[in-house]
């Protein structure tokens, strides 16, 4: 059994609510990533969704894009990412990392040579914002050879044989996006946004988490009533984007997260 699949598992057995943190790999600091991956962990994280930056992230809001100018313009590219996951492997050997962003660094590198190096690197799974659906068999057929899933993104707008697709094809979880816009909007719950994904729920094999629009304990535990766990994005990269050592950085990221688990704990 992969790493994803037996932390899914055992969250689905313990009945326990995901709670996924996605940081920008090299935000705010090259020598910061893998400390605040530990404290994630530290704070509660079930698995972690690594942002690799991307100058044009055309489905994140302002905070993720400067994240990700930011990182970039200190060099952080794909050798540094997979660098940065190997250093964490060498403490952490189970929670699993999924590599969330856009097809155009994969392209630039091959499939192939960034599927093998992401794998070797201890990555368990790609979530490619812009990767069509009607596109994806062959990139989630090469991934699968090398260990690695394929993490697929609904939007509220996804429905008809697209939403079918998606929920017969998914593995690991499903990304369901709260709402049509970028990253960092505001969540607003409503029921149709509860029977949406209730309705997902019930036609996918595997569990269904909302992202977009979690900032705090209070939307995460919204979310986490309909919801098998939630993701958090934009709120954590803000918190960290002043701090100025690996260590401060740390410790945000703990701050910021352990409400949230104690929140979902007692959902």
């Amino acid at each position: 059994m992969s790493r994803l699949a037996s932390r899914l598992s055992a969250l689905a057995t313990a009945k326990r609510k995901a709670l996924v943190p996605f940081i920008t790999a090299g935000d705010p600091g090259r020598d910061a990533t893998v400390p605040v991956l530990h404290a994630l962990v530290e704070a509660g994280a079930d698995l972690i969704e690594l942002g690799v930056p991307f100058s044009d992230p055309m489905a994140d809001g302002v905070v993720i894009q400067k994240s990700s100018e930011r990182a970039l313009a200190r060099g952080v590219n794909a050798p540094a990412i997979f660098a940065m996951v190997a250093e964490f492997r060498q403490r952490d050997a189970d929670t699993p990392i999924v590599l969330m962003g856009y097809l155009n660094p994969i392209e630039r590198r091959g499939w192939a040579w960034y599927a093998e190096h992401a794998a070797a690197a201890g990555a368990d799974a790609l979530l490619i914002v812009d990767l069509p659906p009607e596109e994806s068999d062959a990139a989630r057929a090469l991934l699968n050879r090398h260990g690695l899933q394929l993490i697929t993104l609904l939007a509220p707008t996804t429905d008809g044989p697209r939403l079918a697709d998606a929920c017969t094809q998914a593995q690991g979880y499903l990304y369901y996006v709260s709402m049509a816009g970028v990253t960092g909007k505001d969540l607003a719950q409503s029921g149709d946004l509860t029977q949406r994904v209730g309705a997902i729920r019930a036609a996918a094999a595997v569990p269904v988490y909302v992202g977009f629009g979690i900032k705090d304990a209070t939307t995460a535990k919204a979310c986490a009533e309909y919801a098998d766990g939630v993701i958090v994005g934009s709120a954590l990269v803000a918190s960290l984007a002043e701090c100025t050592t690996p260590q401060q950085a740390a410790d945000a990221a703990g701050r910021f997260l352990a409400p949230l688990r104690q929140a979902l704990d007692a959902a």
